[in-house]
């Protein structure tokens, strides 16, 4: 019979392995042993990591672009607490994710024992759920909890802490306990007379306008929200995260909305009648202040998530559901009412407000990445950091579709944009990746070009160095009489130096007219990475721009030729 049996860790990863898991992020530790040395003799493909944040953000670009969980094993104590920053990024994102983390043996637990930590109370607000695992016979069991848990509904990360001796313990590994999850609720279905309510606000409004949101990639409704779009001739504004669930490229498409987005999405919103959210959560950075968030337009949420609706905005209806079957019932529902005279409308606001940059003197941030997008293509996955090449990246890069773009939402994670990329180039090895970051937020989880390098990974790096913190910096010149502090990053490395480091290629472009020739021979190098350092205008900042506490119909349209915000012209 003792020839039978198998240990906890090796029962764990084959119910990984059978639910379809392929990769795990992670970096071992002391109380990690029993699982990595049960990876030893395992299909599952280990991705190590330089840091156990960079591990996190890998896993969530990994599910990001393939719409499949990512799994991330590490150690416990700090090994686990350096996890939290990316568990944070994915909850807030809605991203699944698995993330298991050794124990101290279940004597030492709150003891003070070595590199003991509460994990399991740390990460209570930034999961969908966490185990303790103290029976070894139910980690089969709670594998699949974990998985369905952070995969169905809302999607979002769950935390498994496994103590060393649990993970050590050989068990029987043909007793399947049964999932059970009492509090746990199927998908909800959108309620008939709801989805009526919708579909009459729909139908007789004169200048509505779609608010589409992650929810749509989510739910992989993008091609059902194209049919009601066009259906009913309603232009289509998608959030941050919503980018891509509606085509860019589509004549109907507004862009991002808020406190970044276009000036013509945010007129149209300001203008509208109908407001209609879908998968979208009426972020701040685009209600601003919700009192004063569009108090002339009716507004219809549809969410999967009760708890959304009423937390920010007060709607006129909701619908709580999937995105896509929610939509799928409701396009028989409506008619197409009469908006040709407010599309007009919106065309000549394309027209008069379209986004733009200064294209003589220096290299501008938003020309390298604009040729970048197009020389990639609509079908490349385009990764972000965060800040304003966040933002330049969401005003420029054309998507086509919400898994071929890869962003840090809710959380505004800096270092989220290599380690992003790496987990979507494993993903999807045919595909093309890049990503846009900051000199800044780059140096975060630059460590990670060690695990580029070594798994091969032919992703671009486009790091967009100003020298500066420049989101930061753009707020202290906007808002605070240019007083700057703690922005200048004086100390920046060489990064073609950095590059030669790792045994990288590495291309650097200072000038206008190199950029397409730059890029082009980045693009034809697909023996692993490469870094494209594009040194560009330091104080460029990033237009148009919705003030903090302002309403959309406030917002800077180009920068004021003024320096103090209380001088600064809206229009």
């Amino acid at each position: 019979m003792a020839t039978d049996m198998k240990t906890a860790a090796e029962v764990m990863l084959d119910e990984l392995y059978n639910s379809g898991v392929r990769h795990v992020f992670g970096i071992p530790g002391g109380n990690s042993i029993p699982i990595y040395d049960a990876l030893t003799h395992h299909p599952l493909n280990l991705i190590l990591t330089r840091h156990e944040q960079g591990a996190t953000h890998m896993a969530d670009g990994y599910a990001r672009a393939s719409g499949k969980p990512g799994v991330v094993c590490v150690t416990s104590g700090p090994g686990a607490t350096n996890t939290l920053t990316g568990v944070l990024t994915a909850m807030m994102d809605s991203i699944p994710l698995v993330v298991i983390t050794g124990q101290s043996v279940t004597p030492n637990i709150g003891l003070d024992a070595f590199q003991e930590a509460d994990v399991l109370g740390m990460s209570f607000p930034a999961v969908k759920h966490s185990y303790m695992v103290t029976d070894p016979q139910d980690i089969s069991r709670i594998i699949k909890e974990a998985l369905h848990i952070a995969t169905t509904g809302r999607p979002g990360p769950v935390l498994v802490d496994v103590p060393k001796d649990v993970s050590a313990a050989l068990i029987d590994p043909t007793i399947n306990r049964p999932m059970n999850i009492p509090g746990f609720k199927d998908l909800p279905v959108a309620d008939p007379e709801d989805l009526k309510v919708a579909a009459e606000l729909m139908s007789r409004a004169q200048n509505p306008v779609i608010m589409a949101g992650h929810g749509v990639i989510l739910s992989n409704a993008e091609e059902v929200l194209l049919r009601l779009a066009e259906k009913m001739n309603i232009p289509v504004t998608t959030t941050l995260l919503g980018k891509g669930g509606f085509p860019d490229t589509h004549e109907l498409s507004l862009g991002m909305p808020g406190m970044h987005g276009t000036a013509y999405a945010n007129k149209a919103l300001s203008g509208a009648d109908l407001i209609v959210s879908i998968g979208a959560r009426w972020d701040d950075r685009i209600t601003g202040v919700p009192e004063k968030f569009c108090p002339h337009a009716r507004k219809i949420h549809f969410d999967v998530d009760p708890v959304e609706i009423g937390k920010i905005i007060q709607v006129d209806c909701s619908v709580v559901g999937d995105a896509k079957a929610s939509l799928e019932s409701l396009i028989p529902l409506v008619e197409p009412g009469d908006t040709n005279r407010w599309n007009k409308q919106i065309a000549r606001w394309k027209k008069d407000f379209p986004l733009k940059y200064r294209k003589e003197g220096k290299l501008r941030a938003q020309h390298i990445i604009e040729e970048l997008a197009d020389m990639a293509g609509t079908e490349a996955v385009a990764c972000t950091d965060v800040g304003q090449h966040q933002m330049w990246a969401a005003q420029f890069v054309k998507s086509t579709s919400g898994k071929n773009w890869l962003t840090s939402g809710g959380a505004g994670t800096m270092g989220f944009g290599l380690p992003s990329a790496i987990g979507a180039q494993l993903a999807r090895p045919e595909a093309t990746v890049y990503t846009v970051v900051g000199d800044g937020s780059f140096q975060m989880t630059l460590c990670e070009l060690s695990t580029a390098v070594v798994n091969k990974l032919p992703i671009k790096i486009l790091v967009v160095n100003n020298r500066y913190l420049g989101m930061v910096r753009q707020w202290q010149h906007l808002f605070y009489e240019d007083r700057l502090t703690g922005v200048d990053l004086e100390g920046n490395p060489d990064f073609m130096k950095l590059a030669a480091a790792y045994g990288m290629k590495g291309f650097r472009v200072k000038r206008s007219s190199d950029v397409r020739k730059t890029l082009k021979a980045a693009m034809d190098w697909n023996e692993g990475p490469c870094i494209i350092e594009a040194v560009v205008e330091q104080h460029d900042n990033v237009f148009p721009m919705v003030p903090a506490g302002a309403t959309l119909d406030e917002m800077i349209i180009e920068a004021p030729r003024k320096k103090k915000s209380a001088e600064m012209e809206v229009v």
